[in-house]
């Protein structure tokens, strides 16, 4: 009886902010019940913060992106990465033409030595100044798990390891393809009462995400051109421009029939937000926030726009009218497809990374003095991907795997190091559950959990959002100031 009585309780309180966020279609009644429902969120400490998700769609290959280059490690690297020459997918060595950028932790690990792939000259840039940190080995846990414990099933698993869609929902969720709640809505959830219209809490500029669904909150989905209108209720409609004005009353109608009811509160809830969001966006270009510089691909020498810089920019415009728009707590995401790179691996990820550092290094200038203003401190980026990949090839490419290594960047990062134990470069090592795949060292929920930290979520909080971190001795991974 508790835990339906529980259960109704959440589904009261989800509706009534539902209900908040139609805007005049709401009575006082649901007005006031979105009041109690606000007042059982966490106001956060003062000030602006906003979590930026970059996921990247496909499974990064993590021993490309993060190496290892101390003489031991890179024999090992060379031995098993290098294959026909056609399909090679080791790297050059530092200090070749196009070889691998040294990086230096300021914390070392004895006898080891790192390197970036020859792509992310501006993530080299933004790591050196103590703006960006690597945390190594990190994927879906449910507890601790060694590899004797792994091979023995004598531990609970996450579900369907190595699948793309249940793996993208498991690192963005707690489950797998079909999880109704992400923890970047689950945290807007409890953040939301900061700001004045809950709807602009989680915004995803890369379509629908899991990562942003909330129990409470709405993920409020926006394109590189910003807000999306509702066609025809503007200028002509069918030739004629007094049509618009029938539509929207036949659209937000508020007639008897359940289902015409939420269609109207879903309608009325986007006009609204529209015409907030739009006038209140920093425009692109001189006058608001700058264009992206144009993207080099090495490869062929083309250059071109980088979509993933785009989307940042789009944040920053957001980001820029978080006054207008009374934020105080934002989660936003965005994404770059292509990294299931089981065939072309050394010229397609070549490419995929050197956007990743180009889009991730112009957000960070903009930040820098986002109209006048540095916010870098307030504004941390992170990412992530369904898995890491096998660290054998398969000819030209790579198969899938599990644990990764990520990047974090902002001012509030405890920047220039790399987050545990590296791991031992090669096969047939305590963390490899087969073909080098990596066993990860720390879970999702520990990485969450740090972010969660710094944006301003309790510890009882925490545990609400990631329901697996009572299960690890190390809560904060101590990447965040």
């Amino acid at each position: 009886m508790t835990k339906k009585t529980n259960a109704s309780r959440r589904e009261f309180l989800r509706m009534s902010s539902m209900l908040s966020l139609v805007g005049g279609t709401a009575g006082p009644f649901a007005l006031n019940l979105a009041t109690m429902a606000s007042a059982a969120a966490q106001t956060a400490p003062g000030g602006y913060k906003a979590l930026v998700c970059l996921f990247m769609y496909g499974a990064n290959d993590q021993a490309n992106t993060v190496l290892a280059t101390d003489s031991t490690s890179w024999t090992q690297y060379l031995s098993v990465r290098t294959t026909n020459e056609a399909g090679s997918i080791a790297l050059p060595t530092v200090d070749t033409p196009n070889g691998v950028i040294p990086i230096v932790p300021n914390t070392t690990q004895a006898g080891r030595t790192f390197a970036l792939h020859p792509n992310m000259v501006e993530m080299k840039t933004l790591f050196d100044s103590g703006r960006a940190a690597i945390i190594s080995n990190v994927g879906p846990l449910i507890v601790p798990t060694t590899l004797t414990q792994y091979k023995a099933g004598s531990v609970p698993l996450p579900a369907k390891l190595f699948s793309h869609n249940d793996q993208q929902s498991l690192w963005q969720s707690y489950a797998p393809e079909g999880a109704r709640y992400g923890w970047g809505g689950r945290m807007g959830d409890l953040l939301a009462a900061n700001n004045t219209n809950p709807i602009f809490t989680a915004i995803s500029v890369s379509g629908n995400a899991v990562f942003l669904s909330g129990r409470n909150i709405n993920q409020y989905q926006v394109t590189s051109s910003g807000a999306v209108a509702i066609g025809g209720l503007s200028g002509s409609l069918f030739g004629s421009s007094a049509a618009t004005n029938p539509l929207k009353s036949v659209i937000t109608g508020n007639g008897s029939n359940l289902f015409q009811k939420e269609h109207a509160a879903v309608t009325n809830r986007s006009i609204n937000a529209q015409s907030l969001l739009g006038p209140a966006m920093a425009p692109s270009g001189p006058t608001g926030v700058p264009e992206p510089t144009a993207y080099l691909n090495r490869a062929t020498n083309a250059i071109g726009t980088n979509s993933l810089a785009v989307q940042l920019q789009t944040v920053a415009r957001i980001i820029a009218a978080r006054s207008a728009l009374g934020a105080q707590r934002q989660v936003f995401f965005v994404s770059l497809g292509g990294f299931d790179t089981h065939d072309f691996q050394s010229k397609n990820q070549a490419d995929l990374l050197a956007r990743v550092s180009h889009a991730v290094s112009y957000f960070d200038g903009v930040l820098a003095n986002l109209q006048g203003t540095d916010l870098r401190n307030q504004v941390t980026l992170f990412t992530a991907s369904d898995f890491g990949r096998t660290f054998t090839s398969n000819g030209d490419g790579t198969d899938h795997g599990w644990g990764s290594h990520h990047f974090i960047v902002g001012g509030a990062v405890r920047g220039k190091n790399i987050y545990g134990d590296f791991p031992v470069t090669g096969l047939k090592h305590n963390q490899d559950v087969g073909s080098g795949s990596l066993l990860p060292q720390f879970s999702v929920d520990q990485y969450g959990a740090t972010l969660a930290n710094w944006f301003g979520l309790s510890a009882t909080q925490i545990n609400d959002v990631f329901p697996n971190i009572t299960n690890f001795t190390q809560r904060n991974l101590g990447f965040m100031a």
